[in-house]
């Protein structure tokens, strides 16, 4: 038997599928779009079905090829702060201005959000008890509170502009 969401869990995976769900309508205009728009819609997919659905296995193969389109493309990202000659600093920076950065936090975040996914979707340890772990509810809340804070706190607080 598969874990039961929590109402905190279900209303996380909402904020996180309308996230996805803008990311992906962003990209249309990007000239890497094929990567990108895929990656954001398959992880509003999952998120906005499995809030309420905790084992489907058509869902958990989406979040499976979600998962690892978002490893491929944070990788890539890496590969790419890498060969540009930028030092550790930039590697760990969190400059929303610069498009890696952007495009290294987005794929962070899909990759985190469709592992607690994953982890919802699994056959529960206890079946009398098929609760999720504390874990799982509280991680997919620090992901919306980072996902949503802190672009806000770099564009409206620090009134940073995007650079393409």
């Amino acid at each position: 038997m598969a874990m039961i969401p929590t109402m905190l869990f279900s209303f996380c995976s909402l904020l996180m599928a309308s996230m996805f769900a803008y990311s992906a309508s962003v990209q249309l205009n990007d000239p890497d779009w094929y990567f990108w728009f895929p990656l954001y819609a398959f992880a509003s997919m999952v998120n906005l079905l499995n809030w309420k659905i905790s084992y489907n296995i058509r869902i958990r193969h989406v979040a499976n090829l979600a998962l690892l389109l978002g490893i491929f493309l944070f990788f890539k990202i890496l590969l790419e702060i890498c060969s540009s000659g930028t030092t550790i600093a930039g590697f760990l920076s969190l400059d929303l201005n610069q498009r890696l950065v952007r495009e290294k936090t987005g794929s962070g975040l899909v990759v985190i959000s469709m592992i607690l996914h994953i982890k919802t979707s699994s056959p529960s340890p206890n079946p009398k008890q098929p609760k999720l772990p504390r874990f799982v509810e509280y991680g997919m809340a620090g992901l919306v509170g980072f996902s949503y804070g802190f672009p806000f706190f770099f564009f409206a607080i620090l009134k940073k502009e995007m650079k393409l």
